[in-house]
Parts: C-alpha cells; structure tokens; sequence
C-alpha cells in the first residue's frame, strides 16, 4: 500500500483553466516561420505543460518533503495575518502556488538551463536533482553513477576523460591520439555535487563544458547535447574548499535554496524508514519525458509571448542599474562596470555619486548591472513559469516570483545603501530573494508614477522610427532631430538624474544618430 500511494499521480487537470481560444488563420502566419505542433498529444498522451505540472505534484506530494510555498500567487484578496513583535506578514495565497526548490529545478529541466541547488547538508539537494535525471528517462543507477562528486583532487582528467594509454605510446602527434571520454558528457541531465570544491584549474574546463557545449583534451574535442545542469553546493557565497571562479558562477542561470525540514512531517519520513522507500526509485512512469519530450517541451516554452505592457516593465527595471555618474566623463561610460574594470575603490567611486535620492533610487543597491545573458535568463525562465501555469502568454506577477531566483547570484549587493539603514529594509541583506522581489515592486511603483504606460516620449519616439526610413524628406527628418532634441532638454530641467533616464538618453542619441546619418545621404543624393 505505501508504495503504491507513492506511486500515484495526480489526477488531470492539475490546474483547472479555461484553454485560450484557438487563433484564427492569417495569410501573414505563412510568412513568420514554422508551422506550431499542437499541444495536444501525439497518440493521446497527455499535453506537456500538464505532464509537467502532474511531475511537479507528484515530487511535491510524495518524494521531496517540502512543504513551502514561497512563489505565491493570487485570484483574489489573499488572507494574511501578522505574527510577533514585528508584526510579520504571513501570507495564505488565494491562487495556487508553488515550492521554488521543486518548481524552479523542474522549469530548468523544461528550459535545459543551469541551476544551482543550495543548503545545508541533507537537504535534499542531491535528491532532487537525481529525480530530474529519473524524469528525463534515464536508469536510476546511471543516474547515481554519472553525478561528479567535486572534490580537491578532482582533476579535468576525472571530469572529462583520460587519453588512450596506446595511442600516446604510438602517436606522431596530438590529433592521433583517442581519448576515453566520461560517459556522462552525453546525457541530457548533468549533476555536478559540492561544485565549489572542485579546484580552479579544473573549473576552467567545466566553464568550457557549460559555456560552449564541448569538452577539449589533447586537441580532441566532444560536442555534448544540451542539457539541463544541476548544481549543488552548501553555501551561496562561493565559498568552499576553492572559490569559483567568476565565469563560471555567471553561467549558472537560477539559484534556488533548500529550506529547512519542518518537523510537523516527521511522520512521512518515517513511513519511508519503514517501507524501504526511496523516492527516486518509485518515479511513476507517466511523467517520464522521452528526449522527444524534452525537445518539444523546449520548443513549446519557447512560444509563450510576452506581452508589450509586461517587456516594458521588465526593461524599466533592468534600467535602473548600470548607471554611475562618477564613473567617467562621456556619458557612454558612466557604468558601474567602468569602475570595476579601472580596478578603482568602490566605496570612494560611489561616495562620489551625489546626484539623486540614495534612499529612492533602486539602482544604489547594486554595485553592478544586469547583463545580456541575464536578461535572456530572466525571458527564458518567465516564459516558462506561464507555460507550466497554463497561460500563453506571461504575466506581470510570473515575471515578480521569477526573478528572484535568476537574479540571485547575478545583483551584487551594496549592504552600505541608505535604503538598508531603514529598519523594516534591514532583513534583506541577508534575505536576497525578497530583497530582488521589492526592488522590482519599487521599480513598478515608480514606472506607474512617471505614467509610463501612458506617458513615454521615449518609445514613442523609437516606435515611429521602427516604422522604417524609406519615404522620409529632409524636412521630415529634420522635424524629428527637433522632437528628440525638445525631450532632452525638458530633462535637462531637472537637477536628478536617475539609471532609467540613461538609458533613455543613450536610446535617444542613437534616434539622433541614425536620423543624422539619414539625412547626410538625402543631402548628398541631392
């Protein structure tokens, strides 16, 4: 009986919604790229995004004991209560809502992404990402016997593979000499233990491995298949027996940390110390994906839209970081990464940056910006959250309980900010999840104040240049050099300026740029 109870799988639909109604031909379709491969089932079985939601249930309810619900959302008023001396909030969600340390492994298994698994020891961690490697269809013992276990003497030899012992004895040259490859360089789910005690050289070639796709030794290279990572470590400092390098912790693309074991389920673990039971060896067939699987799965994440009004608040936010007046003189350059790379002291550089409220500004909390590869983590991952809640497109709240986890190891925090000096804001040095998550509700609060949704010269002005130059007089252009020019000097008026406004100028100077450039060839074409 206990094994079969950890055997069942819950019953579809798993999240009851109204199915978006189907779109109606357009001519203009034949023209945007491959036709879509319909949801539904081939052969009957079921829609991925359910298969996916009943492998979420069924690790939640009966493999990892997690019983969390930290991504929380709501269709309606949500019932919260405050507890202690702090009056701290305790929020009952009125939708249903998910445990980021199964959810978010289970997304990047969909998405074949890189994510690293944190905690203490005996967590879970490992567990949960062995059951991801069951889920992808391959043997449990495969499985155990692929995960590299990092540890101080772990050579890329041990990581990669060893070269013939005959062929260096008859080689005439590097190319002739065949190497062993590990066997886990091929499969689809790839487990890395204790990664911060691998040592540093030894990174170098798994930051080849996760970069590129391919692993190099004696100028024989393998090409691996993509792949879904996982990987583990006690603390998410980057410490460890080797601090890891900086590369190769900005591959990782999403951070999720193993919360504690609540002692009110102490009964569950005891039902399986007595039964014998291990979670990864009783997976239920039904939500095995095949590699045809994972590769639609894929595909069909991929095709979740993102709504303009959502982009535009996504972008508000990525712009409020880079920006540091002191930096340099051209406005190009005036980046916190200008600072970093001219090896300058940060305290003195920022110290410096006096132009705008300290307190207000969400930029002054970071010591850095958000890079290119971020901001596609942070797509990749939003559109996935709505695939698996069975939407097709994103919403504003999938993109506030995602970021978090992509952003965690990618902000670098300044603890020195006036805004932490608030009382209510002094947890969230240590708490980084909900520390990203109120940064963006303060960016949405300002991007709603400034009216941007229904006041933005900006895009505007960026979408009337979208719609191409071809027909434009000189006159026309010229009317438009003046638009920009009159944006830029309404700003001018003002004595702050703040990261979301350099962007836009830089955006505006590019506007003036290729206009320029424009009516340089008019003139000359006469």
């Amino acid at each position: 009986m206990f094994w079969k109870k950890h055997q069942r799988v819950s019953e579809a639909p798993t999240n009851p919604h109204a199915k978006g109604e189907s779109k109606e031909f357009d001519v203009a379709d034949l023209y945007r790229g491959p036709v879509a491969v319909p949801e539904k089932a081939v052969g009957g079985a079921l829609p991925l995004d359910e298969k996916l939601r009943q492998a979420y249930f069924w690790i939640v309810n009966h493999a990892v004991i997690s019983p969390f619900y930290d991504i929380e959302y709501n269709d309606g008023p949500a019932h919260t209560v405050a507890l202690g001396d702090r009056q701290n909030p305790v929020v009952f969600p009125s939708g249903q809502s998910y445990c980021s340390f199964v959810l978010l492994p289970l997304l990047t298994f969909g998405v074949r992404a890189k994510c690293l698994l944190v905690g203490g020891p005996g967590r879970g961690k490992t567990t949960t990402a062995i059951l991801m490697g069951v889920l992808s269809g391959y043997p449990l013992r495969e499985v155990r016997r692929a995960i590299q276990k990092g540890q101080p003497q772990m050579t890329i030899a041990d990581l990669l593979g060893s070269p013939l012992p005959a062929d260096i004895v008859q080689a005439r040259s590097l190319d002739q000499i065949g190497i062993g490859w590990r066997k886990w360089l091929s499969m689809r789910v790839k487990i890395i233990d204790e990664y911060n005690r691998i040592p540093t050289r030894t990174q170098s070639a798994l930051l080849t491995l996760m970069a590129d796709n391919y692993a190099e030794l004696y100028d024989q290279t393998f090409e691996c298949p993509d792949a879904a990572w996982y990987l583990t470590a006690n603390d998410d400092a980057g410490g460890g027996t080797y601090q890891v390098i900086e590369a190769l912790r900005d591959r990782i693309d999403i951070v999720v940390k193993a919360l504690h074991f609540n002692s009110r389920f102490l009964g569950d673990l005891l039902g399986r110390l007595e039964a014998g039971i291990h979670p990864e060896e009783v997976v239920p067939g039904q939500i095995i994906f095949t590699e045809e699987d994972g590769d639609r799965l894929k595909k069909e994440i991929r095709r979740v839209t993102v709504p303009a009004a959502v982009l535009r608040r996504l972008e508000f936010f990525a712009s409020q970081f880079e920006y540091l007046d002191p930096a340099a003189a051209q406005i190009e350059y005036k980046t916190k990464d200008t600072v970093k790379l001219a090896g300058l002291d940060w305290a003195q550089a920022n110290a410096l940056d006096t132009g705008k409220d300290r307190v207000k500004d969400v930029g002054a909390q970071t010591r850095n910006g958000m890079s290119v590869r971020s901001l596609m983590t942070c797509l990749t991952f939003v559109k996935a959250m709505a695939y698996f809640r069975g939407a097709k497109e994103v919403s504003l709240e999938d993109v506030r309980q995602i970021i978090p986890f992509v952003l965690h190891d990618k902000f670098s925090q300044e603890p020195d900010c006036p805004f932490f000096e608030v009382p209510e804001n002094a947890a969230f040095r240590s708490d980084k999840v909900g520390w990203i998550r109120r940064m963006f509700d303060l960016s949405c609060a300002e991007f709603d104040r400034l009216d941007r949704d229904r006041d933005d010269p900006v895009g505007e002005l960026s979408a009337e240049f979208e719609k191409g130059l071809d027909g434009l007089t000189r006159k026309d252009v010229r009317a438009r050099l003046v638009k920009i020019e009159r944006v830029l000097g309404q700003w001018a008026k003002s004595r702050k300026f703040y990261g979301h406004m350099f962007d836009d100028v830089l955006k505006l100077k590019y506007l003036h740029q290729r206009y320029t450039n424009y009516l340089r060839w008019l003139e000359w074409t006469g």
